[in-house]
């Protein structure tokens, strides 16, 4: 029988618990289902930095307070946001919970971001962004987006850049916080040892002061592909090169994981075993898919010297080519295996569980068991990879590059590889 309960309270809050009683701990958050995709162009990173605002103090607390009440009973405090969820979350002691209820709930209805920490965590913001631009395996993923989906918040840097962060107003994050941490779009989630019914009505209580729902501006993707090349002088070129992929919703998503398995996920993938193992060309190479509630994006980063591009880009698009009509029942088993395993071992971390059953709620409409997940993955059979693969790399590519790329072919060549 599940251990997960979902209430859903008369303001339209939905409550979330897993209990587990042989922990002695719980991991509890909440959950917005809003990111960087939900943003106007004109403020993009303004998810990303409310997400460090609501730590920076309340009408009660001021951002030391947050940090020490948290951390005096030996609790870990972390957020995150990505372009479809933002999470704020706590994993302590169970019986911690209800301070770290008090806390979070606190941080997200009474934030009064004062104009010095907006400065302050503005430099902090823009120090981040550096250090994404000073990493190159990191910078080519947001070139990559942006050109996947050029003039929308979905391809648009989570951080955000340093023009519109230097200019960023108090009364835009306000702003961002009313539209959007609204009781439908929030999701408080605790898994753990705990109890259901009591921690509902502690949540009823807390949040009694979220701002009413309004409307939502997220745009529909639209993919459309292409190439961009930024040259660097570097050791490396790192390239990323993709294709419109399976959303999270489509019944297709586990064969497209599985389908990244067997490409380019584990040393015993295609890509690992033909491009490092066998030949020597990188040192890094791995594939990826990565699914939006209405789209979804499959591809391949490499990174290598700038005199192995030759020899490698063309051994990347053969795999890519041959993939579909050659998959054979011992990869299918073993990537089977593989994402039930990750799938399992996931639930021995109560913040793990806790983040997938936010968003479960926030993003499917509703939690799949561990059970209803190996079911699937169990039904994914060759036939539908195949026709997953012919769906996928049918599709208008995107490149990516960044590095020395003088010995990087051209995008038309590229693309006649892929065509094939």
């Amino acid at each position: 029988m599940s251990s997960i309960k979902i209430t859903t309270l008369p303001n339209g809050l939905r409550v979330v618990t897993d209990v587990v009683p042989s922990v002695e701990s719980v991991a509890v958050g909440v959950w917005a289902g809003v990111g960087t995709r939900n943003e106007n162009l004109s403020i993009n990173g303004a998810a990303h930095m409310v997400e460090h605002m609501l730590f920076k103090g309340t009408k009660t607390r001021d951002a030391k307070t947050i940090a020490e009440v948290i951390e005096d009973v030996g609790g870990h405090m972390n957020a995150y946001t990505s372009r479809e969820i933002t999470s704020y979350h706590i994993h302590l002691l169970k019986e911690d919970l209800f301070l770290a209820l008090d806390v979070l709930s606190d941080m997200v209805q009474n934030s009064i971001m004062p104009d010095d920490e907006i400065e302050r965590e503005r430099g902090v913001i823009m120090q981040e962004i550096g250090m994404c631009h000073d990493t190159p395996d990191d910078i080519v993923f947001d070139h990559y987006f942006e050109t996947a989906y050029p003039k929308q918040a979905l391809g648009a840097p989570i951080l955000g850049t340093n023009d519109i962060i230097a200019h960023m107003r108090r009364d835009a994050l306000m702003g961002y916080v009313e539209q959007f941490y609204t009781p439908a779009r929030l999701a408080v989630c605790a898994s753990g040892n705990l109890d259901h019914d009591t921690f509902v009505q502690a949540v009823e209580q807390k949040f009694k002061a979220l701002p009413e729902d309004q409307g939502d501006n997220k745009k529909t993707a639209d993919y459309k592909g292409g190439e961009i090349r930024e040259v660097r002088d570097l050791e490396q070129s790192h390239i990323v090169l993709g294709f419109q992929g399976i959303p999270r919703l489509d019944d297709d998503y586990y064969g497209a994981q599985i389908l990244a398995t067997i490409l380019g996920s584990g040393m015993s993938s295609r890509l690992f075993q033909e491009v490092r193992e066998k030949r020597g060309l990188v040192y890094s190479i791995y594939g990826f898919h990565s699914s939006y509630t209405d789209d979804g994006q499959f591809g391949v980063y490499a990174g290598t010297g700038p005199d192995k591009l030759p020899e490698l880009i063309p051994v990347i698009c053969d795999e890519i080519m041959k993939i579909g009509t050659t998959i054979t029942e011992e990869e299918l088993a073993r990537a089977k295996a593989q994402l039930r395993s990750s799938t399992l071992m996931a639930r021995e971390s109560m913040m793990s569980r806790a983040d997938q059953h936010a968003k479960g709620v926030l993003l499917r409409g509703r939690i799949r068991t561990p059970e209803e997940v190996i079911k699937s993955i169990n039904a994914v059979e060759i036939q539908s990879l195949e026709r997953i693969a012919k769906q996928v790399f049918s599709t208008s590519p995107t490149l990516a590059a960044l590095g020395p790329l003088g010995q990087l072919e051209s995008f038309d060549k590229i693309k006649e590889r892929l065509a094939a």
